[in-house]
């Protein structure tokens, strides 16, 4: 079912964030809802305005699955007419050229695949660790298990990994509607801590950086193990990877599984790396909420749908609201029929979503 209203959603593309999140999200929020979407001004808040390799990837990505008209839909366009058809579910492949992160298009066309008739499998080709986005283990491991939580099926599988700047990275996902509806649940605790690991991603260069930067880490976060125990993991490269380099730390808890990654780069030393993700790592464990800052905002618009489909309220909180997440909790309502509320607490933030006033279940 559809929003009611007719009226098609303009959105200020400079405004918050000023980046690609609003395009992303604001197609995603035309196609689950049928409203055609008007968007000027695109990324005005980065150096480089407009839609650029990755961004227009997203738009056609998102026309092709509900087979929706896109004026403006060009490399450089500061303005996007995008007026949708309905959602198809089906087999679907989107490429990018070079190493744009192509989990930034399937969490473009993820909303609406989880709300349409019938699975879908999409194939997607680029970059699976970049800077800017959310890197695959952080979607396999993090977001993905709460996707599950609401009904849903997300299964993804990593064929190959894509760096910067060779991109050429693979990734399967499948994609299952709840057969009974999304249904919202509350995330007000993360819950013990019943595992903490690390990984070094290095292909295609010396095995040396991997072990240097996990044994920086552990100094760090005070962990006593080692790579004999399993807690510290060197990832063994696939065909044609790399190079490239990522450190990731996974914690598991009770109630969510966190994942932090940074990203090597030439000229930064492996120990920097290491330093960089343990800053991550240690603000989330002082921190007092269920999720980090970017489970905060990936998570808000899932939740949101489900909010809105079953016509009932649900709660997260998050060790802090970064302007991403500030920019997605005043975008959202303008899309769905939905509140959302960011309010202070010891420790992070609680996010309370519910459905507008005098707004009925979809």
């Amino acid at each position: 079912m559809r929003v009611e209203s007719p009226q098609p959603l303009v959105l200020d593309g400079s405004h918050g964030e000023g980046g690609g999140q609003i395009l992303r999200t604001g197609l995603a929020l035309s196609m689950v809802t049928g409203r055609p979407l008007r968007i000027e001004r695109i990324r005005a808040g980065r150096p480089k305005p407009g839609l650029m390799r990755q961004h227009l990837a997203c738009v056609q990505a998102a026309a092709e699955v509900c087979g929706a008209q896109a004026e403006g839909a060009e490399l450089g366009s500061t303005a996007l007419h995008f007026t949708p058809g309905a959602v198809r579910a089906g087999g679907y492949r989107f490429a990018i050229s070079g190493a744009g992160s192509c989990l930034l298009v399937l969490q473009t066309v993820l909303p609406a695949l989880l709300l349409a008739q019938a699975p879908s499998r999409v194939q997607l080709t680029g970059g699976t660790h970049n800077p800017m986005a959310p890197p695959f283990d952080f979607l396999e491991l993090a977001f993905a298990p709460l996707v599950r939580r609401l009904g849903a099926g997300l299964d993804l599988t990593l064929r190959r990994r894509g760096f910067y700047p060779a991109g050429g990275g693979e990734v399967l996902a499948t994609v299952t509607p709840a057969a009974t509806g999304l249904e919202p649940f509350d995330l007000l605790d993360r819950g013990p801590c019943r595992r903490a690991w690390a990984q070094a991603v290095a292909p295609g260069l010396a095995r040396g950086i991997a072990q240097r930067e996990l044994q920086a880490l552990r100094r760090h976060l005070g962990w006593s193990g080692d790579l004999a125990a399993g807690q510290l993991r060197v990832a063994p490269a696939r065909q044609n990877e790399g190079p490239g380099n990522a450190l990731l730390a996974v914690l598991e808890h009770g109630g969510v599984t966190e994942v932090f990654c940074a990203l090597g780069e030439r000229g930064v030393s492996a120990e920097a790396v290491a330093h960089t993700l343990a800053t991550e790592v240690i603000g989330y464990r002082q921190g007092g909420g269920a999720v980090g800052p970017h489970l905060a905002d990936q998570w808000m618009l899932p939740l949101a749908l489900a909010v809105w489909r079953s016509g009932r309220s649900a709660a997260y909180t998050a060790t802090q609201a970064t302007l991403h997440t500030r920019t997605h909790a005043e975008l959202i309502p303008q899309g769905l029929p939905v509140r959302i509320a960011l309010t202070g607490q010891a420790g992070g933030t609680r996010i309370d979503i519910a459905p507008a006033e005098g707004a009925a279940p979809a």
